[in-house]
């Protein structure tokens, strides 16, 4: 049942704001920013799938988790992207074609071993990551890797349609009240 509320609400997403994702992408090309960033990230199972957002850094910046990323390599486009979570909506694609849900774990980076060590011992992978979840609205980061497995198994092992749906609800308030 997930999966056809992710499809449905992913194509519907798409639909809605695609003249805001062209915008941002002619307002990136504007700004001399290549607009799209692709990178691998461990997906369900540990699949390797690769992510789709909006770039918010110059081309040859490391791909590093954001925590341990100089900020001052964000552009300054890039920091209203990342403030207002505009950098995110291509991962609606993700969502679409079935690598990611809308909720789920945040996809790590393939470097991050000890949140891949972390999440595996807590069967974390079993489920798609997602573009929100408990750790995202509990304000947990990826600089705390054994607190955000345990937070991701948490939510894991008690998702359901109600979590779904009040992880959805829950972001979309804390991104419309600035606290995400």
């Amino acid at each position: 049942m997930i999966r056809l509320f992710d499809f449905l609400f992913s194509l519907f997403g798409i639909i809605i704001l695609l003249p805001l994702l062209f915008l941002i992408f002619i307002i990136s090309l504007i700004y001399d920013i290549a607009p799209i960033f692709l990178q691998k990230r461990v997906g369900r199972n540990q699949k390797i799938f690769t992510l789709v957002k909006f770039r918010t850094m110059p081309k040859n910046t490391k791909f590093l988790a954001t925590h341990l990323i100089d900020h001052s390599k964000i552009t300054p486009y890039g920091y209203f992207l990342r403030r207002t979570k505009f950098d995110e909506l291509p991962q609606l694609f993700n969502v679409l074609v079935g690598e990611m849900s809308l909720v789920g774990p945040r996809p790590c980076l393939l470097n991050q071993k000890k949140l891949i060590r972390e999440r595996n011992k807590r069967g974390v992978f079993k489920v798609k990551p997602g573009l929100t979840g408990l750790s995202q609205i509990s304000g947990i980061s990826m600089k705390t890797p054994t607190l955000l497995a345990k937070l991701d198994s948490k939510m894991v092992k008690n998702l359901n349609l109600y979590f779904y749906f009040f992880y959805i609800f829950k972001t979309l308030f804390l991104i419309i009240r600035k606290k995400i």
